[in-house]
């Protein structure tokens, strides 16, 4: 039997903060100028939920580590700008984390993102004020998603055991890691990930963030 849910872990870029759409144009933009040709389907295949190191070393095979070096600083740059100008919370979620507040289920963010990225992110979507202090990113830990290290980490910042907490997510590699850390999954299929990349061993899938405080108290 499952214990009652004391943690909800959010991923933050297509949870929290709709990025998602806005990463994708730039990942293909910049991919054709410096010689991977890639359809937006392939760019959330390799990249969604990976960490900038990740991305950063799987360019690095594919075009060198110049190239990637170079990738790296034009995704910052564009990045930058489209967050000043496009970005904003993903629907609902406002809504969501009230009634958590409502219910007193405490949660905290985990993302593949530098706290650079998330202050910014956050901060322009008006999120930040309400999550600081409660923010964890793979770049605290050896290992990104899905490896299962940012979540066991933010778990232990927060006080909990693993198998009180739930994590949030919409990429395939951000599952892996929930299950990996043995923590359960919700799995976030109103973005850009095929519903079954998130699915199986257990995840259970909503689809728009208004469902979310059900889905966590159907958990127990």
């Amino acid at each position: 039997m499952n214990k009652p849910v004391e943690l909800v872990i959010f991923d933050c870029d297509g949870v929290l903060v709709d990025t998602e759409r806005l990463a994708v144009h730039m990942q293909i933009e910049i991919g054709a100028d410096l010689g991977w040709i890639l359809t937006p389907e392939e760019v959330v295949d390799h990249f969604m939920g990976k960490s900038e190191a990740s991305v950063h070393a799987m360019v690095a095979a594919r075009l060198g580590t110049r190239s990637a070096d170079v990738w790296h600083e034009r995704n910052r740059a564009m990045h930058k700008v489209a967050i000043d100008t496009e970005l904003t919370a993903v629907e609902g979620v406002v809504e969501a984390l009230d009634a958590l507040d409502a219910d007193g289920l405490p949660y905290c963010v985990a993302s593949s993102g530098p706290h650079e990225k998330m202050r910014h992110t956050l901060g322009r979507t008006g999120l930040w004020d309400r999550l600081e202090g409660r923010i964890y990113s793979a770049t605290e830990v050896p290992r990104g998603k899905p490896a299962p290290d940012l979540f066991l980490h933010a778990a232990r910042g927060m006080g909990c055991a693993p198998e009180v907490c739930v994590v949030v997510e919409d990429s395939q590699y951000g599952v892996q890691a929930a299950r990996a850390a043995g923590m359960r999954s919700l799995g976030f299929a109103g973005g850009l990930s095929p519903a079954a990349w998130l699915a199986g061993e257990g995840t259970v899938l909503f689809d728009h963030m208004r469902e979310l405080p059900d889905a966590i108290r159907a958990l127990g």
